[in-house]
């Protein structure tokens, strides 16, 4: 394509350009390069142009005083305005738009004065430019522009916030508490949070199903005061009392009644639900056959109260303030058969794994230890081993640890919730000592269980929220929520042993009865088949 060259007066000389091959020249120019056509001038000999890679090499190196007319000398170009070239389309065609105001456009070309351009915009040009500040021309370009225009940048800053500091600081200490109370997210180092999609979410019951009245009822973090026996029993500690409420019946009857200075703080039962413990606030340990109503003895020994009792078949485990765990064989008259020192705080929480292999301990100087019972040392005397060293010893929580539960589906799986400055329920792995998951929770954890029912999980909570929480595993997404369970913090549970519901207790006196899961029906030996063969004998 030739180029058609025209003589226009120049007062100044300017250098001949060297001449542009056939496909350079084909070359369409963009908008982004108007301020490169500000600099050229149409030479009469050459008729060339500076070269478009140089314009987008050095762009600020071009001279704001210079302009190009086409025939009509006194006619420039406007710095502010935008020049295209088609594609396909020569120089000589390309249409230039005046600075009478009219806009006249070529096939292909794109609208001239798009917001936002360099050329002309750029704040420090001068050619025909007026000297106004940015905030001025901000405001005149937008009020000129197109209806398909695009604003890419504003110049005023946003209003700056009113809110109180003072509020803003609250709400930022108490942010780690409520960040995934509504989506029941969690950290759970090597397990995919894609499983989540697949859990479905269900409304729990608002109301329980049953409410007890449990007058004088402790609001102890650290006591255990409520425990469901197997053969679907309750037993409620009440200051010096204990009584027991029997659910095939729907009535409750006194069983102890302590002297005066003592009362109850834990309770547990036996794995046939014949004999129930009770540890009380002097350090003795009672052992009652519920079923006769009698006291079969008292075990002595430790010099504190006795806030957690678990048991592992005639082996029953203490754990007393002073951080120290005792083994009690209760069919001998020296009952006293080990000790565990591995705590430095109060026990609050203990249980055994169901084939008693392990056992769990939370204290209050929040540890969580994992012992195995078949090591230990042998006292000089021979009348009891003393452990000190545990399986497993973990420092994650930042809070007591009363929370502990034991997998039913899963033997080496450990769960354990922290108190009030942690609020964390950790998964561990008893195997190997890894912790597998963790779930942030939007409150203090008091207890933690399994259901055989589901891949599932409930935890109960003291302050703030006083709720009761169902989370899936291991994908720990949230599957309900009963807020304000109670009025005051739930820091008493047991799950019944069909595994379909849980006891809560709290301090405003209150025992009340929830179903969470449905147990699934039993499936009938007979088949369809014989089912119509025993309709045929009834005839």
């Amino acid at each position: 394509m030739s180029t058609t060259t025209r003589k226009i007066p120049s007062k100044t000389k300017t250098p001949k350009a060297p001449a542009r091959g056939r496909k350079e020249e084909r070359e369409p120019l963009t908008p982004s390069l108007s301020h490169a056509l500000n600099g050229l001038t149409l030479n009469n000999n050459t008729g060339s142009t500076s070269s478009n890679k140089r314009a987008r090499r050095d762009p600020e190196s071009i001279s704001p005083d210079k302009s190009i007319a086409f025939g009509d000398p006194d006619k420039s170009i406007n710095p502010f305005l935008e020049t295209s070239v088609p594609l396909g389309q020569s120089l000589k065609t390309t249409a230039i738009f005046g600075t009478g105001g009219s806009t006249s456009k070529t096939p292909g070309s794109r609208p001239n004065s798009r917001p936002g351009s360099r050329a002309g915009s750029r704040p420090g040009s001068r050619a025909g430019s007026r000297s106004t500040t940015p905030n001025k021309r901000s405001k005149s370009a937008h009020a000129n522009l197109e209806p398909d225009g695009r604003i890419l940048t504003f110049h005023q800053a946003p209003p700056t916030s009113s809110a109180d500091p003072m509020l803003a600081a609250q709400r930022l200490h108490v942010q780690p508490l409520y960040a995934r109370e509504k989506t029941g997210s969690s950290s759970t180092p090597g397990t995919s949070g894609s499983s989540s999609a697949a859990t479905k979410v269900r409304k729990l019951p608002t109301q329980p199903e049953r409410v007890l009245d449990a007058p004088g009822i402790l609001d102890d973090y650290y006591l255990n005061l409520l425990t469901w026996s197997s053969r679907n029993e309750l037993a409620v500690g009440l200051e010096e009392s204990t009584y027991v409420w029997r659910a095939s019946t729907g009535a409750a009857f006194q069983l102890t009644e302590s002297t005066e200075g003592r009362w109850v703080t834990s309770l547990d039962w036996s794995a046939d639900g014949a004999f129930l413990a009770i540890g009380m606030s002097n350090g003795d340990v009672e052992l009652w056959d519920v079923e006769a109503e009698r006291r079969l003895r008292t075990m002595t020994g430790h010099q504190a109260q006795v806030a957690s009792l678990a048991w592992n078949n005639h082996i029953l485990s203490s754990g007393c303030q002073d951080g120290s765990i005792w083994h009690h064989d209760v069919r001998v008259a020296r009952h006293h058969q080990g000790t565990l020192l591995g705590h430095l705080g109060e026990i609050c929480g203990l249980k055994w794994r169901s084939d008693g292999g392990l056992l769990a301990s939370g204290g209050n100087d929040n540890v969580v230890n994992v012992w195995d019972s078949r090591t230990g040392d042998s006292d000089p005397n021979g009348e009891f081993y003393e452990q000190r060293t545990a399986k497993w010893t973990k420092r994650n929580h930042t809070a007591a640890v009363k929370a502990i539960a034991w997998c039913p589906w899963q033997d080496s799986l450990l769960a354990t919730g922290g108190g009030t400055g942690d609020a964390t329920v950790h998964f561990w792995n008893t195997n190997t000592g890894a912790r597998v998951a963790s779930l942030t929770t939007p409150g203090q954890v008091t207890s933690v269980h399994f259901t055989p029912l589901a891949k599932e999980f409930v935890t109960t909570h003291g302050y703030p929220t006083n709720s009761v929480m169902v989370h899936s595993y291991p994908s720990m997404t949230k599957i309900g929520e009963i807020k304000d369970a109670h009025d005051s913090r739930v820091i008493y549970s047991a799950i019944s042993p069909s595994g379909d519901s849980i006891v809560t207790g709290a301090g405003d006196e209150n025992i009340k009865f929830w179903k969470l899961w449905e147990v699934p029906p039993k499936k009938q030996k007979g088949s369809g088949k014989s089912s119509s063969s025993s309709v045929l004998t009834l005839r």
